[in-house]
This record gives structure tokens, C-alpha cells and sequence, in this order.
């Protein structure tokens, strides 16, 4: 029967030359590894949050009144409500970890240098629009967690010249944290940003599409990059593996890998999310003592503390992120080997350091 409706679209429309070019006659480096496949996994994640966020809506109700009795009337009374929830509350933690990977492999490779460019651009903004849908999404339970960490998150806007106080006004949908935030922070987390990230995810894709595979620089005599501006030139592997069933096999590993771990901390460390204040209703006249916002954003949080004013921290934020954002078009070094750069090893290891210490440190504080 499948052989037949194989046989009955590859007549119509060639759908066998398709497959042929694109998975037998994709050839990918020889000396590929591991850290490639993780571009598959976020793809199985993004859909995963997409269908656990679908299923969600059904019984989710986006008004202040009612938020948190609906998310309580999914958690307890729902069938298997309990398990979609988490795994989305969960995958929306593994998206941002998964990713934070995905970068730390392209810049150790080198792979975000010409003529990938765009590539790097694209996944540093897949990277800060994910933040933006965590962030939308955190509000969402209308607990006393969600309700503060998004007062907190808004207000440091307020930090920004002339602008500031229009912009919280118009993130709130008012002076203070509200209902009209909760409805326009949920129009974004639902029907915005998934848009927007979904069109990014095809831009890197079109990107990664034109350029071809880069090499990796291990075990490899020649490590600096080939490419010369002079005409377009699709970096192929002549002599690679096919991508299938070769590294087809790879990406089914790496996100077996990944549902192992997911679905264990599902199972084994469902509040790993949540703190005992995710568990109260917002209240805006009593404010708990401790809130923190998402791991993620522990660095920024402290960075914020720690300078003597908000705009200077801001601004020291948004220095560092531009940086980052415009690296390929900053390091114009034809050297991809992390060892045969030794200041580029230096500042990225410092960075990274650097980021442990304010996350454990805004943590702790």
C-alpha cells in the first residue's frame, strides 16, 4: 500500500529526486560531531511547545479574574492536564538551555564566520525572541511569581531616558501591572512571537540552506575559513556522509537524549519551575519577599543590582548584547580553531564565567 502511494506521488511529482537530494545526496563532513544535531532538537522542541500550547488554550482563560482558577482547573481536574502543562513549563526552560548550547557550539567552531553571517544574526535573534515568549508566557498562571516577576521585568524599562515611563506604560497596558497586561502579554505569547520565531526559524534555515554545512575545525590539519568574497560558492562536502541514514541517526540520538532528560525532570522534578509562590493567586497589595525572575535572566537581574544606577546596567546589558549580536562582522580573524585563537578563547571562557558567577550570585543575593 505504501509502496504504491510512493510510487503514485513520485509519477506526479518527483518525489524521489526530492529525497534523493536531499537526504541520500546530502552530504555532510566527514569529521561532523554531536554539537550539529542540536539545531534538530529545537526544532522538536519549538513543535512541542507549539502543540502543548495549542492544548493549553482549550481550558486557559487569559482574564485576571479568572487565570489561575483555569490553571489550577487544568493541573487538578483536567485528564493529563497536569502532564501538558509541565511539559510545556518544563520545555520553555530546555528551549532556552538548549539553544544557550546550540550558540556556545557556533562560536566555539566558528561557524558564525563569513559567509555565514546572517545565520548567527537570525539564531541570536531566535535567541532573544524566545526570552520575549518565556517572558510573555511567565505571566500567564497570574500567580503571585508571575504577577511580580513581570512588575519587576516592566519596571526596569523605566530605567531607559525619556522614553522609559511610556514604555512600561505601554508593555502594562497601563501604570501598573493589570488585567490589560495580561491580555496583551498573552496575545504575544500565543499568536505573536510563535509567528515571529516560526519565520526566523525559516530565515536560518534558508540561510543554512544557501551556504551549506560548515566543516568542523577538529582534527583537521587546514582550520581557517575558506571562503573568499569574490562570487556566491555553496560550501559542499564532496566525499562526506550522507546526512541519511548517516547523521539522520545522530539527530535521532541527540533528541532521544533529549526526551530522556526532559521527560525526567517531568516525572522526577516537576516544581524545577516553579517556586512555592507560583502556587498563590497575584495579589498586587502583598508583595513576597524574594522574587526572582527565570534562570535565564538571573545575570541580568543582578547585573541591575549590582551597578549604582538601572540605565547604567541597562546600558552595560545592551553594550554586551550588541556585541554578541554583531561578532561575525566584529571578528574578521579566517582562524575557526578555539586553540589557535587564544584571545578569542580567553574573552569567551571569561564570558562565560562571568555569566555563571552573576546567575548564581543574583541567585543567592
Amino acid at each position: 500500500m505504501l509502496n504504491r502511494l510512493y510510487r503514485w506521488l513520485d509519477l506526479r511529482y518527483g518525489i524521489g529526486e526530492i529525497a534523493e537530494k536531499e537526504l541520500t545526496g546530502y552530504l555532510l563532513p566527514r569529521n561532523i560531531n554531536e554539537w550539529y544535531s542540536l539545531g534538530s532538537v529545537l526544532l522538536v522542541i519549538f513543535a512541542i511547545q507549539v502543540v502543548t500550547g495549542m492544548l493549553l488554550m482549550i481550558y486557559y482563560v487569559p482574564d485576571a479574574d479568572k487565570a489561575f482558577k483555569s490553571v489550577s482547573f487544568i493541573m487538578n481536574e483536567v485528564p493529563f492536564g497536569w502532564f501538558i502543562r509541565l511539559c510545556h513549563a518544563v520545555g520553555s526552560n530546555m528551549m532556552v538551555a538548549v539553544l544557550l548550547m546550540h550558540m556556545l557550539s557556533t562560536l566555539m567552531m566558528g561557524s558564525y564566520k563569513a559567509p555565514r553571517e546572517l545565520n548567527w544574526v537570525t539564531g541570536f535573534t531566535l535567541f532573544a525572541l524566545v526570552q520575549g515568549i518565556s517572558l510573555t508566557g511567565y505571566l500567564a498562571p497570574w500567580s503571585q511569581l508571575s504577577f511580580w516577576a513581570t512588575t519587576v521585568a516592566t519596571n526596569s524599562v523605566s530605567a531607559i531616558p525619556v522614553l522609559g515611563p511610556t514604555l512600561v506604560e505601554f508593555l502594562r497596558g497601563g501604570k501598573l501591572v493589570g488585567p490589560a497586561t495580561l491580555g496583551r502579554f498573552f496575545a504575544l505569547h500565543a499568536a505573536v512571537l510563535p509567528v515571529v520565531i516560526a519565520a526566523f526559524i525559516g530565515a536560518h534555515l534558508f540561510f543554512l540552506k544557501r551556504t551549506g554545512i560548515s566543516a568542523p575545525p577538529f582534527g583537521r590539519d587546514e582550520t581557517a575559513n575558506p571562503f573568499e568574497a569574490r562570487e556566491y560558492h555553496y560550501q559542499g562536502h564532496p566525499g562526506g556522509i550522507p546526512f541519511f541514514p548517516n547523521y539522520a541517526l545522530q539527530d535521532l540520538s541527540s533528541i532521544s537524549i533529549y526526551f530522556a532528560v526532559f521527560l525526567a525532570v517531568v516525572f522526577f522534578w516537576p516544581n524545577m519551575p516553579f517556586t512555592p509562590d507560583a502556587f498563590v493567586p497575584a495579589d498586587p497589595f502583598k508583595t513576597p519577599a524574594h522574587i526572582k525572575p527565570e534562570w535565564y535572566f538571573l545575570a541580568n537581574y543582578q547585573t541591575l543590582k549590582i551597578f549604582p544606577s538601572e540605565l547604567l546596567g541597562l546600558s552595560v546589558q545592551a553594550a554586551a548584547m550588541t556585541f554578541l549580536a554583531l561578532l561575525p562582522f566584529i571578528d574578521r580573524s579566517p582562524e575557526r580553531h578555539p586553540l589557535k585563537r587564544p584571545l578569542f578563547l580567553t574573552l569567551a571562557i571569561a564570558g562565560i564565567l562571568l555569566w555563571i558567577a552573576l546567575s548564581v550570585w543574583g541567585h543567592l543575593s
